[in-house]
């Protein structure tokens, strides 16, 4: 194989690539990528056996072929050479030479046959979504998915694709059981008329991560679809596929609270700067912090016996009895970090119930946050 390719187009590339190969070395051939001739170019393959991306990058094919070589160290090569072109060819027993201006480097390869195949993607089934609109609600929901959670249907977002009179409506969900996040909004302009009224899947947080990166790179409309046990993603050239997570996702209906009592609103990045302030004298592994509601007022207190105590007062809307109940400021925080009103509902019901937040404007969207005892 040999190929001349611009520095660049190569290392945009091996950015996509990157948080999908797998660090931690379970098996070489993972952490390196595929490199592969193409009659235009030259496609780059990177898996973690759940996970898979296929991007296609124009190239002159000097020499018809395909080599395995590591991703990291690929990518810590390019970032260092100089805007130019760049050769890549292959010798014997795998090793790959880079040139680029003055600077040669041979580093070792594996054979592409030791690769692990993509599944194959169905082209049938796709709808054409708004990469900005979806890019929006994974920022919406993904910070509520587990991490490593032991419950393992809740280390992945749920999603919802409904269709109704040709138009689609996608519903995300994410939630650790600590606290909730639903987002939902009207992506597509028009479905497929063969596609199902409702679709639902489980795709795990790192496919969202990396759908996520790959609609905020440029504007486009990216094509989603779903199989039995595979999601399947596409834009600008580049396809990402992932296995959908097994399981029962739990019933998140139940958990968001009807009929509170306790309404109020505050001005969100008042109430946002409260928390941290407050926060930084909370205690460090439960970042606890009781907040007391009254007419026109929410105080916020924490306190930590090592460090001392703090204290702030927020000017509300609020009528009503009094009420005080405590929370982790990180769950609050993480939920108002992706708001974009204004102004945010706070309700609740009594002390021990889970909070509600909704921001102003934006009715598609809801956060629940358990309470905790302070």
């Amino acid at each position: 194989m040999k190929i001349r390719i611009a520095r660049d187009e190569l290392l945009t590339g091996l950015q996509r690539v990157q948080g999908i190969v797998e660090k931690r070395n379970t098996m070489p051939i993972l952490s390196n990528i595929l490199l592969e001739t193409k009659q235009d170019g030259i496609e780059l393959v990177a898996t973690d056996l759940e996970i898979g991306i296929r991007g296609h990058y124009k190239a002159d094919v000097l020499e018809a072929g395909s080599v395995s070589v590591s991703a990291r160290k690929l990518y810590e090569i390019l970032k260092e050479m100089p805007d130019s072109e760049v050769t890549v060819a292959t010798q014997e027993n795998n090793w790959v030479q880079i040139h680029a201006g003055k600077s040669q480097f041979k580093i070792v390869g594996l054979a592409a046959s030791e690769f692990p195949a993509l599944p194959t993607i169905e082209r049938e089934g796709r709808v054409a979504i708004s990469g900005t609109g979806l890019a929006a609600l994974i920022r919406k929901t993904l910070f509520a998915v587990g991490d490593n959670d032991a419950r393992y249907v809740l280390n992945g977002l749920l999603i919802t694709l409904m269709s109704n009179d040709k138009k689609v409506t996608m519903r995300l969900v994410g939630t650790d059981g600590h606290r909730l996040a639903v987002a939902e909004s009207e992506l597509t302009v028009e479905a497929s008329t063969d596609m199902p009224k409702e679709i639902k899947a489980i795709i795990p947080r790192k496919a969202a991560q990396e759908m996520r990166r790959l609609v905020e790179e440029e504007a486009g409309e990216p094509l989603i679809g779903f199989t039995k046990n595979l999601v399947t993603f596409q834009k600008s050239g580049v396809f990402l596929t992932s296995r959908v997570m097994e399981g029962t996702y739990p019933n998140y209906q139940q958990v968001i609270p009807k009929d509170n009592t306790k309404k109020a609103v505050v001005n969100r990045a008042a109430l946002e700067g409260a928390l941290r302030r407050v926060a930084v004298l909370s205690r460090d592994k439960t970042n606890a912090v009781r907040m007391t509601l009254e007419t026109g007022t929410l105080s916020l207190y924490a306190s930590n016996p090592d460090l001392g105590e703090a204290t702030e007062d927020l000017a509300i809307q609020y009528r009503g009895e009094s009420l005080t109940t405590g929370f982790n400021a990180r769950y609050l925080l993480d939920a108002l970090a992706v708001m974009d009103g204004e102004t945010v509902h706070v309700e609740m019901k009594s002390a021990l119930s889970p909070c509600l937040l909704r921001p102003e404007g934006d009715p598609g969207f809801t956060c629940v946050v358990m309470p905790m005892k302070v």
